[in-house]
């Protein structure tokens, strides 16, 4: 079979899947979601969320000279429960994002508190990812699949985060004078309904992209079937002024379970990005993405094919059915 356009958007890399369960120093259940940042000096490192044989999640650091293989694990999690100060995360925490941000010379970690109550958007800073300052709860239940912008818009801090809400999930956008206190909330992407991909449960993947064009965001979106859940992957573009403005929205999906270790696993048929990293011309993009919540996969592509991709495939919100 051919290739079609939309496959040669993300070339899946020949050593998938990059980590798994039995590369950890002890027995776990899974390694999966995967935040991802590239250091000063040039290596990779993955926050990766590894679920141990309880079902309780910690997070990792991972890292690699080449982004690829050869992965040192650190000897404890960065931020493992911390029930009897956090109790918002007794049963884990999850599916980290990481943004770098220059005005605190810190990286800001999102990340999901998952207890009783049901889960939560909590943020967490750091400057070297061996020790991590904890702000808390920013989100309340239900909430998850957040990430901060790298900067303020006038005069404040914005995050996108995904509320469950009464007919579905959507991608909100909230503003913050101090990365403690969240309010404005507005939607930004809101869920298709009916047959579409994308329809009723859609959010966040990785932290958005700045490029020339606007903020290039990568969404996961979920299709019920009769079979169980389909987790795939679609485009858009934010405005860069203002990044709760919609400027175009693919309509197809761009990457979905294929491979082996996409469609087996804890949870078949799931592709899930939270992390990526960029060469140093902008453009060359590594996506990191859970694979059937089991594993860590890589995929491949550039900015600039992803944009022309939208600017054929796509329409302005006001078009796109609801």
């Amino acid at each position: 079979m051919n290739p079609t356009a939309r496959d040669l958007l993300f070339q899946r890399h020949p050593a998938n899947p990059i980590l798994t369960a039995a590369d950890w120093p002890h027995t776990v259940n899974a390694v999966f979601n995967p935040g991802a940042v590239r250091l000063p000096d040039g290596s990779t490192l993955l926050l990766c969320r590894v679920e141990d044989r309880r079902g309780i999640s910690s997070l990792w650091a991972a890292r690699s000279r080449d982004g690829v293989g050869d992965w040192h694990i650190d000897p404890e999690p960065l931020l493992q429960p911390e029930s009897a100060e956090h109790p918002e995360e007794t049963w884990g925490v999850e599916d980290a994002r990481i943004v770098w941000l220059d005005e605190l010379k810190k990286y800001a970690i999102t990340y999901t508190a998952y207890s009783s109550t049901g889960p939560a958007v909590s943020l967490a800073l750091t400057a070297d990812f061996r020790a991590c300052e904890r702000i808390g709860v920013v989100m309340p239940p239900e909430d998850k699949d957040a990430a901060l912008l790298p900067r303020r818009f006038n005069g404040r801090w914005l995050m996108l985060h995904r509320p469950r809400t009464g007919h579905g999930s959507d991608v909100w956008l909230a503003e913050s004078p101090d990365l403690i206190h969240w309010g404005r909330h507005r939607l930004v992407l809101p869920a298709r309904r009916g047959a579409w991909w994308d329809a009723n449960k859609i959010g966040l993947g990785p932290p958005l992209v700045e490029t020339d064009r606007g903020w290039l965001i990568l969404y996961h979106g979920v299709r019920m079937t009769a079979a169980g859940c389909l987790y795939r992957l679609g485009l858009a573009l934010l405005d860069s002024s203002d990044p709760g403005r919609v400027l175009l929205r693919g309509g197809e999906w761009v990457l979905g379970p294929r491979e082996s270790y996409e469609r087996q696993g804890d949870v078949g048929d799931v592709v899930f990005p939270c992390g990526l990293t960029m060469d140093p011309d902008g453009d060359g993009l590594q996506l990191y993405y859970g694979a059937a919540d089991t594993s860590i996969a890589l995929a491949t592509t550039r900015v600039s094919a992803l944009i022309s991709w939208l600017e054929r495939h796509s329409s302005p919100p006001d078009c796109v059915p609801a």
